[in-house]
């Protein structure tokens, strides 16, 4: 899984004329949700933070936050919301939920498949059913991505199965291991 470091402050000013202001002095509010603690408020650089954000789209990320302000100092976090101005594509708003680094969850895994496969040179075509998998497992022990390499399957043949899959030892799949993820027919 991928790791994002960011740095941030806790904001102080709260409402909407308040965040407006912010805005314009090119910083982003956020919230950080903690499970049985009080929400923080905070506020990102708006440039670092975009960037950030950029980078870790559509991908499983443990973001680590370095608080400004907070007695806690560094917090390893999860993307919840991203809200954005459909115009301008400004980041307008962002929810982090906190998350124990020790404690397994469910993760969805994009499934990236390499190679042309042999029923395909043959006349076959690729039938793709899965394009991704739940994983379940410590947030630093998930992959970015689950590569398979599907150059061996043949047309008519058992395809390519979850069970087929190579994950991570600590890491359990929580999908059938004989649902079909990729065949050529």
């Amino acid at each position: 899984m991928i790791q994002v470091d960011i740095p941030a402050a806790v904001r102080t000013v709260f409402g909407k004329g308040e965040s407006r202001r912010l805005r314009m002095d090119k910083k982003t509010p956020a919230v950080l949700y903690g499970k049985g603690k009080n929400t923080l408020a905070l506020q990102f650089d708006e440039a670092t933070l975009y960037k950030d954000l950029l980078f870790i789209h559509g991908r499983n990320a443990v973001v680590t936050l370095d608080i400004e302000g907070d007695s806690s100092g560094r917090r390893h976090v999860l993307v919840r919301e991203i809200q954005k101005d459909p115009v301008l594509e400004r980041v307008l708003h962002v929810d982090f939920q906190e998350i124990d680094l020790d404690i397994t969850r469910k993760f969805h895994v994009d499934l990236r498949l390499t190679g042309v496969a042999k029923g395909v040179d043959l006349g076959g075509d690729l039938e793709v059913s899965k394009y991704s998998v739940v994983l379940q497992g410590r947030p630093l022990d998930i992959p970015d991505e689950i590569v398979a390499d599907i150059t061996p399957l043949e047309r008519g043949g058992q395809g390519l199965t979850c069970g087929d899959l190579s994950i991570p030892e600590k890491v359990e799949m929580l999908e059938n291991p004989k649902t079909v993820c990729a065949a050529v027919i």
